[in-house]
């Protein structure tokens, strides 16, 4: 064995260490954040003015737990490890009922006794964020996603500004988003990769400034991390402007990627104007090149994106075939949606 090999091997094994010891300290600080919060609730209840309470004895608290033992015990965070004690408190509540206590109303002494937390996979930054989701169904989604996908409190910030909930959501029935709380971001076949709008605040676009579509794509892959992570689960990207040739005649392939969970290539075409049938055909020329001549056998259908500014969804529906599993359309967008422009995108569908 060299000497390279097992200087790696030995790094390799630290740094798991490290990075078991960090997600150990978090998860005992945010345990004992949540029994702190448990407390702290009990107490209140004990009460009779409640807001006299928050006043009072948090300040008290606060001064004793700072002296003892430093920083992280203000007024502000006692506050939020009660309302955290709250939000977390039991899966086993009704949403209905979780939602309620999360306001401030009156906690039963016997779900304080019973209440027993979730596990705790993040670290407490993560949790002051998604504690002030208010659907129970969208925070667990978040917290799953950010689990999984390690995401770090920035990215789990920039998700949820972005919508990604509820994007998913616009084209799921109501079994299917249930699932998106207990599961997550599950992907088993092409349309569960899609998402209309694409979000791509990053690259630095104004929504109305004139730029060409090599410019976007330009943009895109200078920010190919942060696109890889819009595009979502199992993507790495393979090439920019792949040119393909048939009898002699060139054609490029703004960007390919490939989807390692469901194992198949993913190509995108970028359209900076409003979606016309003929790029749907062109696309369709790109997915049948690539299924005939450069898919292996054990690989699944390529799928086709157009990444367009605007569409008419009816012409996608006319310009496809009724059974296509292939081909997409999807809207993007250089800005953040406000929430009223998503509260109307799930209006329309």
């Amino acid at each position: 064995m060299n000497k390279s090999t097992l200087y790696e091997r030995i790094s390799e094994l630290l740094e798991q260490a490290r990075t078991q010891v960090v997600r150990s300290v978090n998860s005992t600080m945010v345990h004992t954040y949540f029994e702190i919060g448990r407390i702290i609730v009990e107490d209140e209840q004990q009460g009779n003015e409640r807001a006299e309470y928050g006043k009072e004895v948090l300040k008290e608290l606060s001064k004793q737990l700072t002296k003892q033992f430093g920083k992280g015990f203000s007024v502000e965070n006692l506050d939020r490890m009660r309302f955290f004690f709250r939000a977390y408190s039991s899966p086993k509540i009704s949403s209905t009922v979780l939602t309620k206590l999360t306001k401030g109303e009156s906690y039963p002494d016997s779900l304080i006794q019973q209440a027993q937390p979730t596990e705790f996979n993040l670290s407490w930054s993560h949790y002051l964020k998604l504690m002030r989701i208010d659907d129970l169904n969208e925070r667990q989604f978040y917290e799953i996603e950010a689990t999984t996908n390690s995401w770090s409190v920035r990215e789990l910030q920039r998700q949820f500004d972005s919508g990604l909930y509820q994007r998913l959501t616009l084209s799921r029935d109501k079994k299917k988003i249930k699932e998106l709380s207990q599961k997550g971001h599950v992907i088993q076949k092409p349309q569960d990769i899609i998402k209309d709008p694409y979000i791509l605040e990053f690259i630095g676009l104004p929504e109305q400034t004139v730029y060409t579509e090599k410019e976007l794509e330009t943009k895109l892959t200078d920010k190919l991390e942060q696109f890889l992570l819009e595009l979502g689960k199992g993507f790495t990207f393979v090439d920019r402007q792949k040119r393909i040739t048939i009898d002699e005649k060139h054609f490029y392939v703004d960007l390919v990627f490939y989807n390692r969970i469901l194992r198949c290539f993913v190509l995108i075409d970028l359209k900076i104007g409003e979606l016309k049938h003929q790029d749907l055909g062109q696309i369709q020329m790109y997915v049948n090149y690539y299924d005939r001549f450069v898919k292996l056998k054990d690989e699944n259908p390529t799928i086709g994106i157009v990444l367009c500014r605007d569409k008419n969804d009816m012409l996608v529906e006319i310009t496809l075939p009724k059974d296509n599993q292939q081909i997409f359309a999807s809207k993007y967008k250089t800005v953040l949606p406000s929430k009223a422009e998503f509260k109307k995108l799930l209006k329309q569908n």
